[in-house]
């Protein structure tokens, strides 16, 4: 850690720009991609290494070998380099996740937000409906409806001749 002329820190908190680029999506998987190119390029490299050595230790013959013993000796180095390389494989997919995880997680988020602000809205409307105002009768236009209310018979004996029960 560097530090000025007065004693102070350079810096006062070395973590500050890993948490700003954690809390944004877009510069989270822009610092990944920089470690992917970086593994990628290592990889590149380690396969080539990983050619060369093959080639080198398998041809490398002791006089008196017998068929096959170049290659049980030069197997172990080709075993260890193998497994980096799939490491190497593994960690390159892993940081290709974890930037879509990130992504996801930023729209589920937002998801939320949304469908939480709806529901508030919906159980708004449901406590508090709004009042709505008495349809207008529109069949007072002359012909009378079956349902007058107190202007109707009040009992079946009251009913005229040309209505029936």
């Amino acid at each position: 850690m560097s530090t000025e002329n007065n004693g102070q820190p350079f810096f006062e908190d070395p973590n500050a720009a890993l948490r700003e680029i954690a809390q944004n999506p877009a510069a989270y998987a822009h610092y990944l991609a920089d470690f992917h190119r970086v593994v990628l390029d290592m990889q590149a490299k380690l396969e080539i290494l990983q050619r060369e050595t093959r080639v080198h230790c398998r041809g490398t013959r002791v006089e008196g070998d017998k068929r096959g013993q170049a290659f049980l000796r030069s197997f172990p180095v080709e075993k260890s380099l193998n497994d980096v390389l799939k490491n190497l494989k593994n960690a390159t997919a892993g940081l290709e996740k974890s930037a879509h995880k990130r992504h996801a997680h930023d729209e589920k988020v937002n998801e939320v937000k949304k469908s939480r602000k709806e529901k508030a809205q919906l159980k708004e409307r449901k406590n508090n409906p709004s009042l709505q105002a008495a349809p207008e009768n529109p069949g007072q236009q002359g012909a009378q409806s079956p349902n007058m209310g107190y202007g109707g018979p009040a009992s079946i004996y009251n009913l005229d001749r040309r209505e029936s029960a």
